[in-house]
């Protein structure tokens, strides 16, 4: 995992323990001080919340103590691409586009965070500046030339 994901996560995990888990438990005992808790429409939400919001705190703090931090900038790897670079591409028809490898977790293709798993990612890790680079997606067969590659 890079060292943002790493901080996005801790930064999750935070605010569902400080801020989520009080306010579910404060809506918790609002709903049962309305009374019967069979047809407590509220309390059974509120329950349904915090069981959620329970899962997620320890998918968090289990990924937490697994992971290992990557922090791309303290290696030298002289244009090659590696996890966490961000690479910029250039495509058949002459279209930039530039992606950074990331883990799983943080992987967002909107906004240019591709898995190391993702086809794109597994072809371009190993590769170096000026490289041409062909993988098979979906849609097809993929040709990009490496431009540039970025340790951010």
């Amino acid at each position: 995992m890079t060292v943002r994901g790493a901080e996005l996560l801790r930064e999750e995990l935070r605010k569902l323990k400080s801020e989520d888990r009080p306010r579910i438990i404060q809506a918790i005992a609002e709903a049962r001080a309305h009374g019967d808790l069979k047809e407590n429409a509220e309390y059974h939400a509120a329950k349904d919340q915090q069981g959620f919001v329970e899962a997620r705190i320890n998918e968090i703090e289990a990924k937490l103590s697994n992971i290992q931090v990557i922090d791309v900038t303290t290696v030298d790897p002289k244009g090659k691409v590696v996890f966490g670079a961000t690479v910029e591409l250039l495509d058949e028809t002459g279209k930039e586009i530039a992606y950074r490898i990331v883990g799983e977790d943080e992987a967002d293709i909107k906004i240019g965070l591709i898995s190391y798993t993702s086809p794109i990612a597994r072809a371009l890790i190993g590769k170096n500046e000026g490289d041409d680079v062909s993988f098979s997606a979906p849609g097809g067969e993929k040709r990009y030339e490496v431009i540039s590659v970025r340790y951010e």
